[in-house]
């Protein structure tokens, strides 16, 4: 096996052994990135020197006898260096102290951070080596990297298709072994989408899990900062080094981080695992479908009791979604007004330069959706639209709420197709918005889901099942997704590329 194909827990057992060093580890990501990401495009900005700086610093962690050091969490929080060594990509809407984070924007394609946000500053506590900033739909919003400002991304398993979104470069990264983990953002399902269409496993934690501090805001309720990695093991210890109160982010959650690999038992014997009637729809590929049943049958083998449970208020989602989070996404964007930071366009009055800076700098899909939420919020029309949609929101909630008395785990699709053809869906935003149909309910509710592979269509295309858990039951979804993860082997093939 190449070491760029390796999990986060076996490259660090090699590091620990001795058997490899981080720079070896390291320089072969990066060779693996040269080779195959200009067919890829995963990454907007790539940082070798930097990466290799601190490989070498956590090699000489070892020389100085300061590693390895146990991991055990103590206070909620990871000791030692957890990712020693480990190369990671993070999504560039995460704020990088020195390195440009762009949101996949024109308007702000020239902004460096002067800070890291709290969960990069805990990736380099744990010994992470940061490889660099992986491609997004422009501002999160999209579900396809097609909406980026600089270029789309490619699924690897088939270049010709999107990798999903808006997390869509840091899913293509793992997937083709250009990092060993990575961090996404998922507003609307933009971890656990792309993850589907990649073959990977993607976890959107409960909203005020990990700290927002440092995300650049799409839509403040909904926004969760979450992890791609090639297995549900290398999801638990990622999770365990980001998540954790933050002073710094007014929605953290100021409840202790358990150790999220205790959870890793494979014993799922007696749990309850949850069926919703309304997620699977007139419209799904039936390969799709097929594979997600399968899934079930296989939970059941495991042990597990299957009930068939009932989110009425699925139908709401979509429509509810799309006024609560460009209302939101309308009220964040005013910031970027050629005033403060980022392009400035000068016109010829005050105005004039918002519209030139604001018309040049962002594109047509975060238009489109600062149009929608402006609209929503604007006076006669607040409470017919954006009030109501947050009344449904809590209709919503309320379902899961009740179906969470009756089982511990709610299964389901990730996403109701496998990857899509670059440019099928560009010129009809509502069949993209359509992407996010199964993904969309989790962030209104402000629970936990995770994205576990479970098969592959006639076209040889990754299909995705999605295990939604209460709010801070990401334990109880990784205990599920592992157990069916070690009854198969589908997190274990590679694309072809």
């Amino acid at each position: 096996m190449h070491l760029y194909d390796l999990t986060i827990h076996e490259a660090r057992a090699l590091l620990d052994a001795g058997e490899i060093s981080a720079v070896e580890l390291t320089q072969a990501v990066i060779d693996r990135i040269l080779a195959v990401d200009n067919d890829v495009r995963a990454y907007l900005t790539l940082t070798p020197e930097v990466a290799l700086e601190q490989a070498r610093a956590a090699d000489a962690m070892v020389g100085a006898g300061l590693a390895p050091v146990p991991s055990a969490p103590a206070q909620g929080q990871p000791q030692g260096w957890p990712l020693r060594g480990i190369p990671i990509a993070v999504k560039d809407i995460i704020c990088t102290a020195g390195i440009p984070t762009t949101c996949g924007s024109r308007i702000l394609e020239d902004f460096v951070p002067p800070y890291d946000a709290t969960v990069v500053a805990r990736l380099k506590a744990a010994g992470a080596v940061i490889l660099g900033k992986t491609n997004t739909d422009e501002f999160a919003m999209g579900s396809s990297t097609e909406n980026s400002a600089f270029f789309p991304t490619h699924n690897p398993w088939d270049l010709e298709r999107v990798p999903g979104g808006s997390s869509g470069g840091s899913a293509a990264a793992v997937a083709a072994g250009e990092c060993l983990g990575a961090l996404g953002t998922d507003t609307g399902g933009s971890v656990r989408q792309p993850a589907a269409l990649c073959g990977i496993v993607g976890l959107k934690p409960t909203y005020g899990r990990v700290s927002r501090y440092g995300l650049i805001a799409f839509a403040s309720s909904l926004d969760q900062v979450g992890v791609l990695t090639r297995d549900v093991t290398d999801a638990a210890i990622l999770l365990g080094v980001i998540a954790g109160h933050d002073p710094l982010d007014s929605t953290s959650l100021d409840v202790p981080v358990p150790d999220y690999t205790a959870a890793l038992t494979g014993d799922i014997r007696g749990m309850r695992v949850g069926v919703p009637r309304e997620y699977f729809i007139p419209g799904m590929q039936p390969e799709v479908e097929a594979a997600v049943r399968a899934a079930l049958e296989k939970l059941a083998d495991l042990g597990a009791e299957i009930v068939e449970v009932s989110l009425p208020h699925t139908d709401y989602a979509l429509p509810v979604y799309y006024l609560i989070a460009p209302a939101e996404a309308s009220a964040n964007l005013a910031r970027y007004d050629g005033v403060r930071y980022g392009l400035r366009i000068v016109g010829e009055s005050l105005e004039d330069t918002y519209k030139q800076t604001r018309g040049r700098g962002f594109g047509p899909e975060v238009k489109r959706r600062i149009m929608l939420g402006t609209y929503a919020l604007s006076a006669g029309y607040y409470d017919a639209y954006y009030l109501k949609a947050q009344k449904v929101r809590t209709l919503i909630k309320g379902d899961f709420d009740r179906a969470f008395e009756q089982v511990d785990v709610i299964v389901a699709p990730t996403s109701p197709t496998t990857a899509f053809r670059i440019g099928e869906k560009t010129e009809d935003p509502l069949q993209m918005y359509l992407s996010d149909i199964f993904t969309l309910s989790v962030n209104l509710a402000g629970i936990c889901g995770i994205n576990v592979p479970c098969g592959f269509d006639a076209q040889g295309l990754p299909i995705g099942l999605q295990m939604m858990g209460p709010a801070l039951g990401e334990m109880t979804i990784l205990r599920v997704a592992y157990a069916y993860e070690q009854a198969t082997d589908w997190h274990t093939r590679r694309p072809p590329i």
